[in-house]
């Protein structure tokens, strides 16, 4: 026999869950204050912020002038925004394509291509045959070299052509009654209809484009090229805050004295972050409405 929730069991439940996303919430935020706290905090009192602390200890900007003033980290802002929207940019558009010609039902060998996504899914090159050929191609210390790694990631991949497969054939056939080309019905019929589909997708690839540092480390040899994951894995992982002193000019020696490099490093993670942390809640309010929206309906 079904039990029937009563309710004060419903009630209890629904305090139960609210408890739990509190905690979660808390367990995400606060180190993310805290680094922000430490940021903030006047150099002088630095060492009164502890692991929960979320409140700066006074005030000053010092950190964020000097990350301002250091025309590398600059450039490298620079660098990781260029990397990031002309290589999600060219994700979408050559993605999309490839779902699209590959869900159409007269593909020829469609089956041979199937069978090659699966083996690439499974055997995926290593990075040394990569090497080569970055190396061949003449793509060693350009950001191209980082902007065309993975330009169609295969699970993305599959997530637009399940997407396609979802838009009823009447439509594409309409369209192609009326002389539509399969450039115009890609453009026109499917690909407002899979907003939601490249809103997921572009989050996913904007971000892993703007958090790549690997491939930029191996690839780019000029400073004047590094995006800013790599100069934050210089500054935060390796310590290395020699690149830092150049702007100590702009400031009075009591001031470059005072300086913490911890809030220094939380500075630098905190701009590192706040990209995403802006658009992640934009793209997911999108996708929400596009998914209300979007039904489509035979």
């Amino acid at each position: 026999m079904r039990k029937v929730r009563t309710p004060a069991r419903e009630l209890a439940w629904r305090c139960a869950i609210a408890v739990f996303l509190v905690a979660i919430s808390v367990i995400v935020l606060v180190p993310l204050l805290n680094l922000l706290a430490l940021s903030l905090s006047d150099p002088a009192r630095v060492s009164e912020v502890r692991g929960l602390t979320i409140v700066p200890k006074g005030f000053s900007l010092i950190n964020y002038r000097v990350l301002a003033a250091n025309p590398l980290f600059v450039r490298s802002i620079l660098n990781s925004i260029f990397i990031t929207v002309v290589g999600t940019a060219l994700n979408l558009v050559v993605t999309s394509m490839a779902a699209f010609a590959l869900t159409r039902p007269k593909l020829p060998f469609k089956r041979f291509f199937q069978v090659l996504i699966v083996v690439v899914m499974i055997f995926e090159p290593g990075l040394i045959p990569e090497y080569m050929v970055v190396k061949k191609i003449g793509l060693m210390g350009s950001l191209w070299a980082v902007i065309l790694y993975k330009t169609v990631n295969v699970y993305y991949l599959i997530i637009m052509m399940r997407y396609f497969e979802e838009i009823p054939a009447s439509l594409i056939e309409a369209a192609q009654v009326d002389g539509a080309t399969y450039m115009t019905i890609l453009g026109k019929v499917v690909i407002p209809l899979a907003k939601p589909a490249l809103a997921t997708i572009g989050l996913f690839y904007g971000v892993y484009h703007w958090n790549e540092y690997f491939r930029a480390s191996i690839y780019l040899t000029d400073p004047n090229k590094y995006p800013l994951q790599l100069i934050l894995r210089q500054f935060v992982v390796l310590d290395d805050t020699s690149a830092l002193i150049g702007s100590g000019a702009l400031f009075s020696y009591d001031e470059a004295a005072r300086l913490s490099y911890d809030a220094l490093q939380a500075s630098t993670i905190i701009v590192a972050m706040l990209p995403v942390l802006i658009i992640y809640p934009l793209i997911l309010r999108y996708y929400a409405r596009g998914v209300m929206e979007g039904g489509v309906k035979e």
